[in-house]
């Protein structure tokens, strides 16, 4: 375990730290959904913020950055949007803007982590404890392995767990 009792904090308190950033932080940038991310992202790319993030965050951003650029283009309708794009692969085929932005993550500064063996083994720990899902548990395990405590989300779920410290925007509504 790495740090202390969790208090939720706003992105002006994260100055000089090192801090994991949680994939809602990208998607809310690249959708332009909130500036506070975006100011955020720009810290971490002029160096006054020390940003990380893992490969299995990558993919969640390809992913939920699939599912809109799809929505946003008409080529389905929402809701089970996975689904749909499942069963119709010339749409995904049609689809190439979600993976230029996320493609982008390591331009700003920000270092992309692997996940190893002993996160898998070590996130188990916060599944148990915090009822957390699986991309939430490594998340936190990759951030224990980097001895980094601070996470920048909008996730509500991670208000749970005690040995993070929580910076969430503040101009946006939560849940993650």
């Amino acid at each position: 375990m790495f740090w202390r009792r969790n208090h939720s904090l706003t992105f002006d308190r994260i100055e000089g730290k090192r801090v994991f950033l949680d994939a809602n932080i990208f998607v809310y940038h690249f959708t332009g959904l909130s500036i506070e991310c975006t100011e955020l992202l720009h810290r971490c790319e002029d160096g006054s913020i020390n940003g990380f993030t893992t490969i299995g965050v990558i993919m969640e951003v390809l992913h939920r950055l699939m599912m809109i650029e799809a929505v946003n283009k008409g080529l389905v309708s929402p809701g089970n949007v996975a689904k749909k794009l499942k069963e119709k692969p010339e749409v995904v085929q049609q689809l190439n803007s979600y993976a230029e932005y996320a493609l982008r993550i390591p331009e700003m500064g920000i270092q992309v982590l692997p996940y190893t063996l002993a996160d898998c083994r070590n996130s188990q720990q916060f599944r148990q404890k915090y009822g957390l899902l699986t991309n939430d548990s490594f998340l936190l395990s990759a951030m224990d392995r980097m001895n980094c405590p601070h996470l920048a989300s909008a996730d509500e779920d991670f208000q749970r767990v005690e040995e993070i410290q929580l910076f969430r925007p503040a101009d946006i509504g939560h849940r993650g």
